[in-house]
């Protein structure tokens, strides 16, 4: 049977069954990566390349449901938990060590409203993917 080492928000370990994680798979659509499976590695990975993190899991979210799925299991089992949107962050704050990634980088969708000259982005989107779509409308942001 087993069990998966994580890290608690408080900072102590908790052994999680894999029985546990198994039912959390598979109520996620998008997908949830540990240590060893396929894409794991390449889904750590942060624009600086000076962070080098390891979550136990990591949830690639396709959805909102995943995204509400990803924050109840963490509430759930006291989880450490970081947000990993577009992964562009100079802190590396979006991988946590031994917690739970709730990656939002499959989630880039923007919508673009040009009469009221307002834009909605999903947590996954670059400012490449908002300026693409703002700009069809001749709208253009500035951003930080």
């Amino acid at each position: 049977m087993g069990a998966l080492k994580c890290a608690t928000r408080s900072g102590s370990e908790i052994m999680l069954p894999h029985a546990t994680v198994d039912g959390f798979r598979s109520r996620v659509v998008g997908g949830v990566l540990g240590r060893g499976d396929d894409g794991y590695d390449r889904a750590r990975v942060v624009f600086n390349a000076m962070i080098d993190r390891r979550p136990a899991l990591i949830v690639q979210c396709g959805g909102v449901a995943d995204v509400r799925e990803a924050v109840m299991f963490a509430r759930e089992h006291n989880l450490l938990a970081s947000i990993r949107g577009g992964g562009h962050g100079v802190t590396g704050n979006a991988v946590c060590d031994d917690g739970l990634v709730i990656d939002l980088s499959r989630m880039r969708s923007v919508r673009a409203d040009p009469v009221t000259q307002t834009a909605r982005a999903e947590g996954g989107a670059t400012w490449g993917d908002f300026d693409r779509e703002t700009q069809a409308f001749g709208l253009a942001s500035t951003g930080a």
